[in-house]
């Protein structure tokens, strides 16, 4: 579901202290793109538990380092198989599967090496998501590099682990809650199809700074350590962060347009008709006020049939066919 629904939300006043990943606002959509920062200096990532203050004043900031969302080709799918999303990013593109609870990955391809995930992919986030949060998910595929190739194995550990204030140099952002995530696998010979001698590992931690406004993270912080002694490399570690240009968004068409879309009756009892852009939209996405969503129907004569809801409000996602949304809220009697 687009930024707008969950802004939405911000301006109802109905966002509880507690940020929550879910998939309805955070889940990435093909053509999305995100506009962020690089980052110079060392991110502070020491902080955990609830109510703490993530003190990374001291960062600054360089050049803009756009992520940007696809459909895979087919050709993409063919070397990641069931991958339904693509996400390029500086020094790294990642393959990911899509479902109604989860965003697994299928692929990663970074500078250091190409981990195919395609026997069994590895959990990225499971939805919802809220302090406290943590799984951990088995993967197994193949790995490639300019020194080894064979197969790897290993875990997917991700936890909510921290939440609290934000300093991100000069700015402040509240109720952050941060996703730790830690990829560790061993490294195989391609022979060994037991798993049973490793001749290297690699180990990817990443940190990620969300809080209620924004769709993507407002800090991501990526360490990369790679040891296969047999080719000489011993702990080679790379580190990356960036920083979502917040500036930059406020200044696109992220928030709500105003007016655009009306519903009513408000409230309602049998049907909601619709007001506006109506006549170009197909299809309605009705979702409760923490994102899930609950009904999914055709546009008819610009009404929608809400007799089968409980009583509650409700927000209203209309799209056209070429995926243009508005969305509204409404109360159902």
């Amino acid at each position: 579901m687009k930024i707008n629904l969950f802004l939405l939300l911000m301006a109802s006043g109905v966002i509880s202290a507690q940020t929550t990943i879910t998939k309805a606002f955070n889940d990435p959509v093909s053509g999305e793109t995100a506009n962020y920062l690089s980052v110079t200096g060392t991110p502070d990532n020491s902080a955990t538990g609830s109510n703490v203050t993530f003190n990374n004043a001291s960062l600054g900031f360089g050049p803009a380092a756009v992520t940007s969302y696809s459909t895979p080709t087919s050709t993409e799918i063919t070397t990641f198989p069931n991958s339904t999303l693509k996400m390029a990013g500086p020094g790294n593109t990642v393959y990911y599967k899509q479902s109604a609870s989860k965003l697994e990955i299928t692929g990663l391809v970074t500078t250091d090496a190409t981990l195919n995930l395609a026997a069994n992919n590895g959990t990225f986030i499971s939805y919802p998501a809220a302090f406290g949060y943590s799984e951990t998910d088995q993967a197994q595929g193949t790995f490639s590099s300019t020194a080894a190739n064979g197969l790897c194995k290993g875990t997917v550990s991700i936890s909510a682990d921290a939440s609290g204030t934000l300093i991100l140099g000069s700015s402040n952002f509240t109720n952050v809650l941060r996703i730790k995530s830690v990829q560790s696998f061993n490294l195989y010979a391609a022979s060994d199809t037991f798993f049973l001698f490793p001749i290297g590992s690699i180990v990817n931690t990443s940190y990620s700074y969300y809080n209620s406004t924004y769709k993507f993270p407002l800090l991501t912080t990526i360490q990369t350590v790679v040891n296969v002694p047999l080719a000489g490399i011993n702990n080679q570690t790379t580190n990356s962060a960036q920083a979502l240009n917040t500036a930059n968004l406020a200044t696109k068409d992220l928030y709500v347009q105003k007016d655009r879309l009306k519903v009513y009756p408000n409230p309602a009892q049998e049907f909601i008709e619709l007001k506006g852009t109506a006549e170009s939209y197909t299809t309605a996405n009705i979702y409760t006020l923490d994102g899930k969503l609950v009904k999914t129907s055709g546009i008819t004569s610009g009404k929608i049939q809400v007799s089968d809801l409980p009583s509650a409000s409700y927000f209203i996602e209309v799209s056209t066919k070429d995926k243009k949304t508005e969305t509204s809220k409404f109360i159902k009697k």
